[in-house]
């Protein structure tokens, strides 16, 4: 009588699959939207597909942005350019990493820990949703 096996046999195919980002297509789909955010607010969203690198391993070059009335970029999130490490920290001076966000309108840049493509979203959003509080605030 044959033994049953519990094990799995996958291809490397299969492995793929199991590893895909489903929501790369969802901000794919979303590129070139323009979101109002109310008080002449607005969120625009960027995302294409490029060949995976070391330093875009993702595949997906991204800009997430939130802009004020008059169309300054007051927030965003993107991986156009590197980010230098600050001095303090033990690789200073070294470029970490190509995702990055800015917090402000004059932020260079701090590291951004891109994760999949759904954190990406609601990152970006929770931080619209509290930077336009703080505008509120003032």
């Amino acid at each position: 009588m044959p033994q049953r096996s519990d094990s799995l046999t996958l291809s490397t195919g299969d492995i793929v699959k199991l590893q895909r980002d489903t929501a790369i297509d969802a901000l794919l789909d979303l590129h070139g939207s323009i979101i109002d955010q109310g008080g002449g607010y607005w969120v625009k969203l960027e995302a294409w597909k490029v060949d995976t690198s070391l330093r875009i391993p993702h595949g997906i070059r991204y800009s997430l942005t939130l802009h004020e009335p008059h169309g300054m970029r007051i927030l965003g999130y993107d991986n156009a350019h590197g980010v230098k490490a600050p001095s303090k920290f033990r690789y200073a001076g070294r470029i970490l990493s190509q995702d990055h966000k800015h917090r402000h309108v004059s932020d260079k840049g701090v590291h951004y820990e891109f994760k999949d493509a759904q954190a990406l979203i609601n990152d970006f959003f929770r931080d619209v949703d509290r930077a336009l509080l703080e505008v509120k605030k003032k």
